[in-house]
Order: C-alpha cells, then sequence, then structure tokens
C-alpha cells in the first residue's frame, strides 16, 4: 500500500520553466507585446508594503498592515542579434534602451507583462500580471572560453502591479508573420494620414494591434487569416515599421514607406 497521499485526477506537476514574460513595445493602451525569449531563472517576486499598527493589545508582539504590493523580477536571456544590422532582439533593445545614459523619468520606465506558460494542459488562467518597472543588467559571462552571452535582469516594480487575464494562448497556435504590405487603392500609392494599407501575411485572425512606427492604425479590419485592412495614423512621410500583434504573439516588423 502506498503512504503518498493521493491527488487528484487530471493534476499535473508544474516545472520551473514554465513562465513566460514579455515587454511592451507599444503604448499602454494599444501594446505591442513582445516575449523575451531564450530566458532563464525567472524569479517573481511579490513584496508587501506594511505600515506598523501596533497597539497595547498586541501584548508588545508585532502587527502590521499591508498597506499595497509591489513586483520585482529577476531573470537571464541570452543575447541573440542580428548579423545584417548587428541590433539585438527587439525585447533585449527594448531593455537596454532603459539602462541608457539619458534614459530618465518615463524613459526608464519599461512596461512587462508575465504569466504561466505550461509545457502541457491549460495555463493557469489567473497567474498573470502587467507592472511597470525600472531595469538593471549585468553582463553574465565575460570569461575567454567564448560562453553564450547571457544578459542578468532586473526589473524593479514601480507602484502597484495589476493582475490580467493569462495572456497565452498555446504552443500550438502560431504567431501572426507579414510578408507585404501596401496601398489599398493604387492610385494612392503611397497612402499617407487616413488612407488605408493592406497588410499580408500568415496567421493575422484574432489580431489586437496593428502598429506603424508603434503608433497604431487609426482602424483596422481582419479580412481572413491572411489579410488585414488597416487605416495609417497621422504621421510624417518616411519608412515606418508595421507590427501586427495577436494574442499567439507579435509579428517581425516589415517596412512600409508612407507619405505624410
Amino acid at each position: 500500500m502506498s503512504s503518498k497521499v493521493p491527488l487528484p485526477a487530471g493534476t499535473t506537476l508544474g516545472k520551473s520553466f514554465e513562465y513566460g514574460i514579455d515587454v511592451n513595445l507599444g503604448t499602454y493602451d494599444v501594446p505591442s507585446w513582445q516575449p523575451v525569449r531564450r530566458i532563464s531563472g525567472f524569479q517573481p517576486s511579490p513584496t508587501p508594503q506594511t505600515q506598523d499598527a501596533q497597539t497595547y493589545d498586541d501584548l508588545g508582539a508585532p502587527n502590521s498592515d499591508v498597506t499595497g504590493w509591489s513586483i520585482n523580477h529577476a531573470f537571464n536571456a541570452q543575447v541573440n542579434r542580428s548579423i545584417t544590422t548587428g541590433l539585438y532582439l527587439p525585447e533585449i533593445e527594448a531593455v537596454l534602451a532603459r539602462t541608457d545614459p539619458d534614459a530618465k523619468g518615463e524613459y526608464a520606465v519599461l512596461d512587462a507583462r508575465w504569466y504561466h506558460k505550461p509545457e502541457s494542459g491549460a495555463a493557469n488562467p489567473k497567474d498573470a500580471g502587467r507592472g511597470f518597472f525600472t531595469v538593471a543588467t549585468t553582463r553574465q559571462n565575460s570569461g575567454p572560453n567564448g560562453e553564450i552571452e547571457v544578459l542578468s535582469i532586473t526589473l524593479t516594480g514601480k507602484g502597484p502591479y495589476d493582475k490580467i487575464t493569462n495572456p497565452f494562448a498555446g504552443w500550438t497556435v502560431t504567431a501572426p508573420s507579414i510578408s507585404s504590405v501596401s496601398a489599398s487603392s493604387p492610385g494612392t500609392n503611397p497612402a499617407g494620414t487616413g488612407k488605408q494599407v493592406t497588410i499580408t501575411g500568415l496567421n493575422l485572425t484574432g489580431a489586437t494591434a496593428v502598429t506603424f512606427k508603434a503608433i497604431a492604425a487609426s482602424s483596422f479590419a481582419v479580412v481572413s487569416s491572411t489579410t488585414i485592412v488597416a487605416v495609417l495614423p497621422s504621421d510624417v512621410a518616411g519608412t515606418v515599421a508595421v507590427v501586427v500583434t495577436t494574442p499567439a504573439g507579435v509579428s517581425a516588423a516589415v517596412n512600409y514607406t508612407r507619405a505624410a
């Protein structure tokens, strides 16, 4: 006879790698969530803010009330870069931008979300949050033997954080990709403010955001899994990075040269 207390049927033991964290490359109201890829050692640390509530009734024992909560995160991320531009992955660039010498005030703040991301089965719908953070980084591997480039990243909570619905849609859901962006009307090419462009690609169904140089589209409509029609927001003429966000992830940016 087993001495173990049985677990409920249909349960499974969690694993250390079953978490994800994303950084916001857009705005708070129109986020463009980019998963931080190749992470390890993810450690969230919720921290209570307390105030002394001790009275004579406590007979000398401590008594503190919790008046608020903040959260800090620490994790490692492998550093991959483009062999063409030399730039790091956009999520790493976003993290490092908050540590630039001119990153002060709100320019030093990172918007991030984190969530349970299981290997199999349903994700915990309540195990997810979003908050603002200041950033510190340390280069982890600095030896002469060619170790993998890794950043140790510390996110320090700034103010309270929010509970959110877990955004993880599962491993079988594929992130969107963009193959081309063109003016919807050949007579207005390139398109400018208030004009429509057609975005073609794959896995575009359920798009939650379309941005042009991190500026939200004035409006957009998902025509099919391969087509979105979007209205260009107000901006100057030039090359803009077009990004589509769905519950499955964020597309790689594709450039479009627009009119004013």
